[in-house]
């Protein structure tokens, strides 16, 4: 849509009523005004700086009355760098606008509302994002190499020297990589670092637009001595990323309430928060309800994260998944835990699926699903034929949710026993959420 600069705009006053999903500030005086950097209550003065159809666009100038849950950011370059939206929030009240989002969302958009409210999962808010794609940018105005996230709504890499919220050590290596990517001979050719941060060891993968000469190989291998972390080389595609040595590098992650220790590449989806995930999977299976008796269907498995603690409590479970590489990795990954009650199959989850397919010939107990951004609208009508007992929800986004919570409560065959909001992404406007259903007698 169109934006139209408005000029030398007079200051106006307003109270902020809400939040926008990118976390600005909407203020209803006349045209509603989003303004960036303020808090739901907070009695401002602004300036409207652009015009849109549905809304104008607004610069703060003061603010009058601060909210009582306004904190200080932690992180120097919060409102410029794109990373988190959040920081000027308290937790608890951040917390609570995701709780708020999750219930209007299944309400408006799904026409359900749970029988009760689970306690929303929480845990460390900073130094805890394990996973990040950050942008690489050769600056020649500066004569130097940025390493970050995008700028707010702008797409320029943010010039940061640390990270408050990405796993250590690398939102301490922020300045130290841009520093090294500044001396490399092809640091123009260099888009994109990958990051991976697991147990004991960080894989960092460099994406390159042309191979690396010697020189820039010797430094990188430098610093992955200095620094005792590991760097990948990207040249191409996902798969052909690479180890810069070749001694095998494993990244691993631990469920140490299953005993079940997880292997993953750098390029592997896995939950971005550690320890978030090892609360999620755990409340995940106690939702399921499971015994000896039990047989799981888990759909869009990855490589595992539910699969194989699923199969601690569970007679047998099926995990499918569309990645086939994924698919490999579960498997190696229930054969070093010693689980032989894992099944794993390939299958493109995205399109509704043969009723002849192997993974669907047998009787399903209970069904797991944590489908991408999409949702699993495909999947419902199988689900449902399935006849589970329970089906358990792991989401990342309320509005796919609501759409599948609402068809599979529509049929009135199934009630939606619980809901409750994850905690995934602190200082984000985004959450994870889980819901468990059963079937209606």
């Amino acid at each position: 849509m169109s934006r139209f600069k408005i000029e030398n705009a007079a200051p106006e006053e307003g109270t902020v009523a809400a939040l926008t999903h990118d976390a600005e500030g909407v203020v209803k005086a006349g045209k509603a005004c989003f303004v960036p950097g303020v808090l739901p209550g907070e009695r401002i003065r602004f300036r409207r700086v652009r015009k849109r159809r549905q809304h104008d666009e607004g610069i703060l100038e003061e603010i009058i009355e601060a909210s009582p849950e306004r904190v200080t950011p932690r992180c120097s370059h919060f409102g410029v760098c794109g990373g988190c939206a959040l920081q000027h929030l308290d937790a608890a009240a951040q917390l609570s606008i995701k709780q708020r989002e999750l219930r209007d969302s299944l309400f408006r958009l799904g026409s359900v509302s749970p029988h009760e409210w689970l306690a929303p999962l929480d845990g460390p808010i900073w130094a805890y994002r394990r996973r990040a794609r950050l942008s690489a940018r050769y600056v020649r105005k500066k004569g130097r190499s940025l390493v970050g996230f995008r700028e707010r709504n702008k797409p320029y890499v943010a010039d940061v020297r640390r990270c408050e919220v990405l796993a250590a050590p690398v939102g301490e290596l922020i300045e130290p990589l841009a520093e090294l990517l500044t001396s490399l001979e092809a640091r123009e050719l260099i888009p994109q670092l990958e990051v991976a941060v697991s147990e004991r060891d960080t894989g960092i993968v460099i994406r390159h637009l042309e191979p690396l000469p010697g020189t820039d190989l010797a430094r990188l291998r430098a610093f992955e001595l200095r620094h005792g972390i590991h760097f990948f080389l990207q040249p191409g595609g996902p798969d052909s990323i690479h180890p810069l040595c070749a001694a095998p590098v494993t990244l691993q992650y631990e469920l140490p309430d299953f005993a079940v220790a997880l292997d993953f590449l750098p390029s592997d989806f896995v939950q971005i928060n550690g320890a978030i995930n090892r609360r999620l999977t755990s409340r995940a299976v106690e939702l399921l309800q499971l015994d000896a008796n039990s047989r799981v269907l888990d759909l869009f498995c990855g490589l595992g994260n539910f699969t194989l603690p699923i199969a601690r409590r569970a007679g047998a479970v099926v995990g499918v998944e569309g990645d086939a590489a994924l698919i490999e990795r579960a498997r190696a990954n229930a054969r070093s835990n010693a689980i032989q009650n894992a099944h794993f199959c390939v299958a493109d989850l995205a399109v509704p699926p043969d009723p002849r397919a192997a993974w669907l010939t047998g009787l399903y107990t209970h069904v797991l699903l944590d489908p991408p951004r999409v949702g699993a609208a495909a999947m419902i009508d199988t689900v449902v034929s399935l006849a589970p007992r329970r089906i358990v929800y792991v989401s990342c986004h309320a509005g796919s949710l609501a759409r599948d919570l609402g068809a599979l409560c529509g049929a009135g065959k199934y009630r939606l026993l619980a809901a409750g909001v994850v905690d995934m992404f602190p200082h984000t406007t985004h959450a994870e959420s889980i819901a468990v259903l059963e079937r209606q007698i």
